[in-house]
């Protein structure tokens, strides 16, 4: 079994950079999904994210399956609540929300899904999610009723991802928000990655090749695109391997 973790640690030894397509169970037509991960499979993307802030319709488990069907590449959980987990999927991050002071994302959703994954073979990723001010609010602000920190409080986006670390966390997530309309900046990421010894993830907002780049060339070992790909599927002619 593919060990996810380990694959990320060795990437970021050797410098190799890792992509991520986030796919909304919400969003995604069951139908497109064996067209759409054509063009997936002919670009640089390494991993797949599925999930959202909502699953109103507990979408998860069918879409992870229905992905499973046609793609080898992992398959990584990134819940917006306990009720997106599935044992179907190879891994999943783990995610605290550390930018926020609300206890329901902080561990409570945790303790939720405590007895469920004990009783499953995905892959669990401690991950401490950071959320930055992308300049709009996100449904994830909405559905945690917490606040991003902003771009320039470059102090206490650093500590949180510190803290994090500190804490036992395997990853870092630095997120602006999906359809963010200004991505995480180079000066924060090359800061965090900078004082951080373990994996640096960069998502929200970013709608371009020369985006990505700036991220990676900044330090993120991984990086996340969801609303661009879901927009605009030709975005993945720019990303080809």
């Amino acid at each position: 079994m593919v060990n996810i973790y380990q694959n990320i640690l060795l990437a970021k030894k050797e410098g190799k950079k890792l992509l991520a397509v986030l796919i909304d169970p919400e969003k995604i037509d069951l139908n497109s999904i064996p067209s759409f991960f054509e063009k997936v499979h002919q670009s640089i993307t390494t991993h797949i994210f599925v999930g959202g802030s909502t699953d109103l319709n507990n979408e998860t488990e069918i879409v992870v399956e229905a992905i499973k069907k046609v793609t080898k590449l992992p398959i990584v959980l990134f819940p917006g609540d306990v009720q997106q987990v599935t044992n179907k999927a190879d891994g999943i991050l783990f995610l605290s929300l550390l930018s926020g002071r609300n206890p329901e994302y902080l561990i409570a959703q945790q303790i939720k899904a405590a007895p469920i994954l004990k009783n499953t073979k995905l892959e669990i990723i401690p991950t401490g999610y950071i959320l930055i001010d992308g300049k709009k609010e996100t449904a994830t602000q909405k559905v945690s009723n917490t606040k991003p920190i902003s771009q320039e409080d470059l102090e206490l986006t650093l500590n949180t991802a510190l803290a994090g670390e500190f804490s036992g966390k395997k990853i870092i997530y630095l997120e602006a928000g999906s359809g963010a309309t200004e991505v995480v900046s180079q000066k924060i990421i090359t800061v965090v990655r900078n004082n951080l010894s373990i994996p640096l993830i960069v998502g929200g907002g970013i709608r371009s090749k020369n985006q990505l780049e700036i991220a990676f060339n900044a330090g993120a070992d991984l990086v996340v695109i969801g609303t661009a790909f879901e927009n605009d599927e030709n975005f993945f002619n720019e990303l080809k391997k």
